[in-house]
């Protein structure tokens, strides 16, 4: 198995392959479990050698980076056409009681597989003088569908609009060092940003037929500036795909607090929740 790495914020981001790139890949069905267990490993490997023995990981929440060691690779699940999603379990260095549940989203790319993303999925929280583990809100999309092989209908349901911008998100990052880089529509500034969350619910406008959903983006290197960014997705042909991308909320200081400052309201838009 070779390997193609990108590191990306101070998390390596691969591509397992024996032939990486090849124009024809596999099919998921192609893939076992075991595969995907291996690639896990191997990232997890090759992120604690490019770290001193320790797992490093941004939290996505609270921008610190965590410094973890890696325990087991609990499950693997998996989506039919979105990919794996296995949850491996860590603890925080020289604290085997404060431990994290991570999902790591694995897409078949060539011969191999594809890092899209890690994730928190479960975070410690200290009760008393014991550490437990708790399901981070809210739940990322790939928890939502109730079959790992949904079926077709006429209407997209909120997890795969979710999963089209999260991809989107994902490219971007991958091609700019791990940063989200957008420009500012009404001032023309170039941001930097990192990916926290997508918001639910997702929404469907009635005049087009248009989803859009909110995101958190925090500004590279601050840990209490937040944007609020828009994306609007198109659902041409059966398949949804990120459209228009827009500041929603800036940063701004009030009384020595960042808070976020609206630029528009969704007023005389009439939409609709998706499931």
């Amino acid at each position: 198995m070779r390997m193609q790495t990108l590191c990306l914020s101070g998390l390596i981001w691969s591509v397992l392959a024996t032939a990486v790139g090849a124009m024809d890949g596999r099919s998921m069905d192609q893939i076992s479990q075991e595969e995907v267990r291996a690639a896990v490993r191997a990232t997890v490997e090759q992120n604690m050698q490019a770290n001193g023995g320790v797992f490093v990981l941004k939290d996505n929440r609270t921008g610190e980076s965590l410094q973890l060691a890696f325990d087991d690779i609990r499950l693997v699940r998996s989506i039919h056409g979105y990919g794996f999603f296995p949850n491996v379990l860590f603890h925080a260095k020289d604290m085997p009681e404060k431990q994290y549940a991570l999902d790591f989203w694995l897409k078949p790319k060539g011969e191999g597989l594809e890092l899209m993303d890690i994730r928190i999925q479960k975070g410690p929280k200290k009760e008393g003088n014991t550490w437990t583990m708790v399901t981070r809100m809210p739940v990322a999309w790939w928890w939502i569908p109730a079959s790992e092989h949904p079926g077709e209908t006429e209407e997209k349901r909120a997890w795969e609009v979710m999963s089209a911008i999260h991809e989107h998100i994902a490219k971007e990052r991958r091609e700019h060092h791990g940063i989200y880089q957008l420009t500012d529509d009404k001032t023309g500034a170039a941001l930097a940003l990192e990916f926290v969350e997508i918001h639910q619910p997702v929404r469907k406008l009635q005049q087009d037929g248009r989803y859009f959903a909110c995101t958190d983006f925090r500004r590279q290197g601050s840990q209490d500036e937040y944007y609020d960014i828009d994306f609007w997705l198109d659902d041409k042909r059966g398949t949804v795909t990120v459209g228009e991308v827009r500041v929603h909320k800036v940063p701004q200081q009030e009384a020595g607090v960042w808070v976020q400052i609206p630029r528009y309201n969704f007023d005389g838009l009439n939409y609709e929740e998706v499931k």
